[in-house]
C-alpha cells in the first residue's frame, strides 16, 4: 500500500501558504477544506492554497507536493483516525463515526492516486467550474541520477491525471455526512 506525505523541496511554501505543511506529514488533496468557502473570493495566499496544496494532517497546513510513500495498514489505520479526528475538531463533523466515514473515503482517494512508485511527487492544480471544484494531478520523477535535492531537478512530468468533479462529489458525501 502506498500514501502521500508532505515534501519541502525549498522554502517556496513558507511564503506562499499561510499555514504551510511541515515535511514528513501524512497529505490528502483536500479539496473537502473549501467546501463552505467562495473560492470565487479567495486572494492572496488563500487562493494559492486552494489552487496547488495538499493538506498535511498534522498541521492542517499546505503543501505544493506531496511523495508518494510506502505504508502499511497500521499506517492507513492511523491516518484515518488523525483525519477523522481533524475534520470533527476543525471541520464541524458532528462525531467520530461520521468523520471515520468521510476519512476513509479521504484517504482511499489519496491512495488512489499512488499508483506509481514510491518516491515518485505529485502536484494538484484546483480549479473552480460551473461550481464545481476540478483537480489536475501531475506526477513527477526526478531525472535519472538526481535525487529530491531541489526542485528544478525534477521537472520530468510522468503524466497527468484529471479528476473531475467525482473526487469533490465525495467530499460533498462527506460534506453532507458531517453537516
Amino acid at each position: 500500500m502506498k500514501l502521500l506525505r508532505t515534501i519541502r523541496l525549498d522554502g517556496s511554501d513558507s511564503f506562499v501558504f499561510e499555514t504551510p505543511a511541515e515535511p514528513g506529514e501524512w497529505a490528502v488533496s483536500g479539496a473537502f477544506a473549501f467546501a463552505h468557502t467562495d473560492v470565487m473570493n479567495l486572494r492572496g495566499k488563500a487562493r494559492t492554497a486552494f489552487r496547488a496544496g495538499f493538506l498535511g494532517l498534522d498541521s492542517l497546513g499546505r503543501s505544493t507536493l506531496a511523495q508518494i510513500v510506502e505504508a502499511n495498514e497500521q499506517d492507513r489505520c492511523l491516518v484515518v483516525e488523525l483525519l477523522a479526528v481533524q475534520l470533527v475538531q476543525r471541520f464541524g463533523a458532528p462525531d467520530l463515526a461520521t468523520a471515520r466515514i468521510a476519512a476513509e473515503e479521504e484517504i482511499g482517494f489519496a491512495a488512489s492516486l499512488c499508483d506509481h512508485p514510491p518516491g515518485v511527487l505529485v502536484a494538484v492544480t484546483r480549479s473552480h467550474e460551473s461550481g464545481a471544484i476540478r483537480e489536475t494531478f501531475r506526477t513527477l520523477r526526478p531525472r535519472e541520477g538526481a535525487g529530491h535535492s531541489r526542485a528544478f531537478e525534477f521537472l520530468e512530468v510522468v503524466g497527468e491525471d484529471d479528476v473531475p468533479g467525482e473526487h469533490l462529489d465525495l467530499a460533498k458525501l462527506g460534506k453532507e455526512a458531517l453537516h
